[in-house]
């Protein structure tokens, strides 16, 4: 019968930790802005899953203390600062880090090496397409992969000088922000050229 019950001392123990807990992260998210807690990237996915655990394990487990459980999730929010930080300032940690925005589609030809390598269909774009609100591949410039994993769409109309896009492009010539692009940018063969 043990298994049902073994007192209170557990059950208050547990609801302490949780209160306290829950505190003491909604402050920990709070003082570290809204980028914790903004779209997340597979850096952010690892913080949330290793903050779970170790939340998780204190509110099971009697013999974690509160003040061990806040220190570990105190740490890790300040990794994550640190390397939002560094993100900030440094271009190779941002290299590291984060995955970069990949071109699956450009200018009316598919990239197969990046559909392949990344796992993806014809049909993913043609998906990505239609929650756009698009009902033709032939009505966009661009489908990308974003760092976070959504595939963003870009419409001829909102295609613009292409400086977001072109570095993408395989053997694109660098496009300044401002300047129009070339009359005919090269179709894309490859994930090579990105940034």
């Amino acid at each position: 019968m043990e298994f049902l019950w073994t007192g209170w001392t557990p059950i208050v123990h547990s609801a302490v930790i949780v209160v306290a807990g829950y505190a003491a992260l909604v402050l920990l998210l709070r003082l570290t802005g809204a980028r914790t807690l903004a779209r997340m990237t597979p850096l952010d996915f690892v913080l949330a899953v290793t903050i779970g655990s170790a939340f998780g394990r204190t509110i099971t487990a009697s013999e974690v203390p509160l003040a061990q459980t806040l220190f570990v999730v105190t740490l890790l929010i300040a990794l994550q600062w640190i390397i939002a930080v560094g993100r900030a300032r440094w271009r190779w940690v941002r290299r590291t880090v984060d995955n970069p925005p990949v071109l699956l589609y450009y200018d009316g030809t598919m990239v197969a090496e990046s559909l392949r390598r990344h796992r993806l269909s014809e049909g993913d774009v043609h998906t990505a397409a239609r929650q756009a609100g698009h009902g033709s591949l032939t009505e966009l410039s661009a489908v990308i992969m974003q760092q976070d994993g959504v595939l963003g769409v870009i419409p001829h109309c909102a295609m613009g000088d292409g400086s977001s896009v072109l570095p993408y492009v395989s053997g694109g010539p660098p496009v300044k922000t401002g300047q129009p692009p070339p009359a005919s940018a090269p179709k894309p063969d490859s994930e090579a050229g990105r940034a």
